[in-house]
């Protein structure tokens, strides 16, 4: 009987560590003050008062930028952005997950801005162990600065989907048995800024920003973080058996046949840059990713 009632209470127990862990798979409350902070120049940071809508700004004295208040490992985050408008040449919008380590890993949405009448070309790129050279560009097919679209990060045990109002724009796999980097250890905090990229952003830093143009004004709208949240726990994160880890189920681990078609779409019409196919930035030896599959 003693021993029945000890195992009784071991389970218990045991179910509910699992419940305090599983309860956070859907962290976002839709209010960006509650589940973010400022990072960098509040007098910069604008938002409504229910909490729902932030812009940052952007003028010759300072960017700006916040950060979710949790560290997740896996997961999908969806954020709805509309871009600085006008003349933006020099400027960057970054949406993107870091974990702030010194070996680090990264997973970038990265928007740079052009002279006006020329498309903001959006770069994306992965560090994974503290190594990039992954970057990717495409030019938009729609105005981005004219209304909000939702930019997404699917990350999961099989692969990085960013996405475009749904569409699939990039995919990197998890080939890790492969000896291929990538990000599946450490916990990365979603960060967004607005910053000077006079530097390299348009042209290679030939534009630069003209101050005499700004303020300029970078504006986020409605947001999801459905993800894994960090409590110290890599096993249940990386867990396929739990249905608040609905990420990591096998339906996720490739994409489906329309987002190939949608997929292909992209790469042909839109991509302008991709470094699996920079021979001469490796020197002829590209990164062994590029000649494994996609999907």
């Amino acid at each position: 009987m003693f021993e029945c009632v000890q195992t009784i209470i071991f389970f218990g127990v045991f179910f509910a560590y699992l419940l305090q862990f599983s309860s956070a798979s859907v962290v976002s409350t839709g209010d960006y003050n509650k589940d973010f902070f400022v990072t960098w120049s509040p007098s910069h940071v604008n938002t409504s008062v229910d909490g729902r809508a932030r812009n940052l700004k952007l003028d010759n004295y300072s960017g700006a930028g916040f950060a979710s208040n949790e560290m997740f490992l896996f997961g999908q985050m969806d954020m709805k952005i509309k871009l600085v408008p006008g003349h933006s040449a020099g400027i960057v919008v970054a949406y993107y997950l870091t974990s702030d380590q010194p070996n680090h890993d990264e997973i970038d949405f990265e928007f740079l801005g052009n002279v006006e009448g020329q498309p903001i070309i959006l770069q994306t790129n992965i560090f994974a162990d503290g190594f990039d050279d992954r970057e990717e560009r495409i030019n938009l097919w729609f105005d981005p600065t004219k209304d909000f679209h939702t930019y997404s990060i699917l990350w999961n045990l099989y692969q990085i989907v960013f996405m475009v109002d749904w569409v699939p724009i990039r995919v990197y796999r998890n080939h890790a048995d492969k000896g291929v980097g990538y990000p599946r250890w450490q916990p990365m905090s979603l960060k967004v800024s607005l910053w000077d990229g006079s530097s390299w952003a348009t042209r290679g830093g030939k534009d630069k920003i003209n101050w005499s143009k700004g303020p300029f004004i970078a504006s986020f709208g409605d947001y999801k973080l459905d993800a894994c949240t960090w409590r110290g726990n890599a096993r249940f994160c990386r867990g396929e058996i739990s249905s608040k880890n609905w990420w990591n189920l096998p339906k996720y681990n490739t994409l489906s046949s329309s987002q190939r078609r949608l997929f292909k779409w992209v790469r042909k019409n839109h991509l302008v840059y991709d470094y699996c196919q920079d021979n001469s930035r490796f020197h002829n030896q590209l990164p062994k990713e590029c000649s494994l599959p996609k999907y």
